[in-house]
């Protein structure tokens, strides 16, 4: 399945590569890969393929929970496939609170204690998932997963942010799903194939190498 995902992202190129003229990223840093796992929402027959092996991971994984949560925007979309196909009811959290009206950063109907999934497209270092996790927390909502369609896992999980808040990432596709099929399919050569693999396992040491 895992290979299936990533043969899916690739292709629609979630999942895009650039060896000779590098990406460069919102923050301004040089990158020989892009990941955009939004542009799912747009491929329905990879969409509704990607959303039930979804549900039939957290089936398979026994995850419990009674809200569906989406973190904006990105995993709006997502959350709401998903809780239509389950009959769960659905939130999602602002990046920070609206600024006017309630001043919520909920949007939804939920009860404190209420037990929630956060849906995400994807995770890097997991950082940027604190955010809704504090703001659930802060409006009493218990959290212990996160699920995500891609989740870059080159990090120690136990040594980041996210793993004091005692959550759980779980995922569909990771790095070594992607270069498993790339090398299985010989989709680019083998020096950018390692090349990739080095950004990938020092990305400040790639970008000296590569500036």
């Amino acid at each position: 399945m895992t290979e299936s995902i990533a043969e899916i992202l690739i292709r629609i190129e979630s999942v895009k590569f650039s060896f000779k003229n590098h990406f460069t990223l919102t923050s301004g840093l040089k990158s020989p890969v892009y990941v955009d796992c939004r542009k799912i929402i747009s491929y329905v027959n990879e969409r509704n393929f990607i959303v039930s092996k979804a549900i039939d991971y957290i089936k398979d994984k026994n995850l419990k929970f009674n809200l569906v949560a989406g973190g904006e925007t990105a995993g709006i979309p997502y959350a709401a496939f998903i809780a239509n196909k389950i009959n769960k009811p659905m939130v999602y959290i602002r990046k920070k609170p609206k600024g006017f009206g309630g001043n919520q950063q909920i949007e939804g109907s939920f009860n404190k204690n209420d037990l929630a999934i956060l849906i995400e497209d994807l995770a890097t270092d997991g950082g940027s998932k604190i955010l809704f996790i504090d703001a659930m927390r802060k409006a009493e909502l218990k959290v212990n997963d996160i699920f995500v369609i891609f989740y870059y896992d080159i990090f120690e999980y136990t040594k980041l942010d996210l793993a004091k808040l005692d959550v759980n990432i779980h995922s569909l596709c990771t790095w070594k799903d992607i270069i498993k099929v790339l090398e299985k399919n010989n989709i680019y050569n083998k020096e950018d194939v390692e090349n990739l693999k080095e950004f990938l396992s020092n990305p400040d040491a790639w970008r000296k190498k590569n500036a």
